[in-house]
């Protein structure tokens, strides 16, 4: 994609002074304008996954945040801004694996984080916490995505198919295969049962 026109967030540890800010707003200064295409690698969402299981922050701030979030999304999207939530689902003998062949190569060691180790010990309350963060920021209009993960090029093509299908734009192709929906569909409370756990 053009680089002029895409860029990728990936927040890191907020500052102190960004502890102190209103929640989103160390988010918005990123967001896009017209014809902008951003990729936020993690979001505000750490806030009901990470920061929650790890204790970065307390119950009361992960309470606001659900309060906050939808009416959030639903402001950006009245404002024009397409949203688009994916989860990328992984079931835990592939995420062993991959953290196994991350710490061997030396062009990959520097992904591997204390709290991707920590991660795994805490396998059971990430899976809780992802549930809930489901169930209570899936809406209407900005619905989480999942996308079943453990082949990376099966997931890769499968979420290119889905998001530009999930468009309308000029000359938009009637041939494109349609996203298989065994491996890439919305959440919704029949399909939780679908997800690694």
């Amino acid at each position: 994609m053009s680089p002029r026109e895409t860029r990728v967030h990936a927040p890191g540890k907020p500052s102190s002074r960004q502890e102190t800010e209103w929640y989103f707003q160390r988010f918005v200064p990123f967001l896009p304008a017209a014809e902008d295409f951003v990729v936020f690698n993690r979001s505000w969402y750490n806030r009901a996954g990470v920061e929650k299981v790890m204790h970065f922050c307390t119950k009361e701030e992960v309470e606001e945040f659900f309060e906050s979030v939808v009416p959030f999304e639903a402001m950006l999207v009245r404002d024009g801004i397409a949203i688009r939530k994916y989860y990328l689902d992984i079931s835990r003998d592939e995420q062993r694996e991959r953290l196994k062949a991350r710490e061997k190569d030396p062009l990959t060691q520097w992904k591997v984080s204390p709290v991707d180790e920590k991660a795994m010990q805490n396998w059971k309350a990430y899976s809780k916490a992802r549930d809930e963060m489901f169930s209570r920021s899936s809406h209407a209009v900005a619905p989480w995505r999942i996308l079943l993960s453990d082949n990376k090029k099966v997931a890769r093509l499968e979420l290119i198919r889905d998001l530009l299908a999930s468009f309308d734009y000029k000359g938009k192709s009637k041939k494109l295969p349609n996203p298989d929906t065994a491996i890439v569909f919305q959440w919704s409370e029949a399909a939780a049962e679908r997800v690694a756990k």
